[in-house]
């Protein structure tokens, strides 16, 4: 990297941040950074589907638009919406509520969703026990809210879909494993059906997950954790989305926080 000198196997998050502000420093456009994350990003996704890298570290970064980008997250409110937007009187809606309140409950990624087994969730003490990047196993609360839709799932639902004997939790209608792909095609659904002004992704609900556990006083240790980052720098873009939006609730509420208010103060 310009930045500064490592191998490919050893560049993580941090490294790939400081080669994309030397890029902008160099007065590289946002366009143009964003292209050569693309290239950077390609790479590593061919290294670790044909060289067995451990990792991608372009995984959890996004695009520069102005500067460098935050998560794209969702409110409260809109995270309510989409959780309730399945039908759960039908099979299919009663699976895709499971999958989306065990994801915002967990702040899993998407392919560890879809690829966990039904015997890594311990519904007596609300665990799952979660296989993350480079093989690293960590075990990841889940509330109260998700237990009940994950039990009513099991109950009412999986038994019927499970023809094959599969070991995944959320299977299809056919006994398949869920992909992440067709995942991804139901929350983008779900957020029209919501009327979520914006596209949505999976990755929407886990930094929702991470965002609104620091507003509400989490440590980010233990959300590194929860979150299974390697470098807490990662977790750290958590807590610029959180002061942002405490900043917005600070302007809209506080009766002194417009310029009119400071000026009366001067008088």
């Amino acid at each position: 990297m310009a930045a500064g000198r490592t191998t490919a196997t050893r560049t993580g998050r941090r490294d790939l941040v400081a080669y994309l502000r030397h890029l902008r420093g160099r007065g590289l456009s946002a366009r143009s950074t964003s292209r050569a994350l693309s290239a950077v990003r390609g790479f590593y996704r061919f290294a670790t589907a044909h060289l067995g890298f451990a990792a991608d570290p372009t995984d959890d970064l996004s695009n520069p638009k102005t500067g460098f980008a935050l998560p794209k997250t969702l409110s409260e409110k809109e995270v309510d919406a989409l959780l309730a937007a399945p039908d759960v009187s039908r099979p299919l809606g009663l699976r895709d509520r499971a999958m989306l309140e065990l994801l915002y409950a967990s702040g899993r990624r998407a392919s560890e969703l879809v690829s966990l087994p039904r015997d890594r969730v311990d519904l007596e003490t609300g665990i799952l026990r979660v296989s993350g990047k480079g093989g690293r196993d960590r075990l990841v609360p889940f509330g109260a809210s998700a237990d009940s839709w994950v039990r009513r799932y099991l109950a009412e639902v999986r038994p019927a879909f499970d023809r094959k004997g599969r070991s995944e939790l959320f299977l299809s209608a056919r006994g398949a494993a869920m992909t992440r792909q067709r995942f991804w095609q139901l929350i983008e659904g779900y957020g029209r059906q919501a009327r979520i002004r914006r596209k949505i992704a999976p990755h929407a609900l886990r930094h929702a997950f991470a965002t609104h556990l620091l507003e509400r006083g989490a440590d980010l240790r233990a959300l590194q954790m929860m979150l299974g980052h390697a470098d807490i720098s990662t977790t750290q873009i958590y807590t610029r989305v959180s002061a942002g939006r405490l900043r917005q609730v600070y302007d809209r509420f506080h009766p002194r926080a417009r310029a009119s208010g400071r000026a009366k103060m001067g008088r």
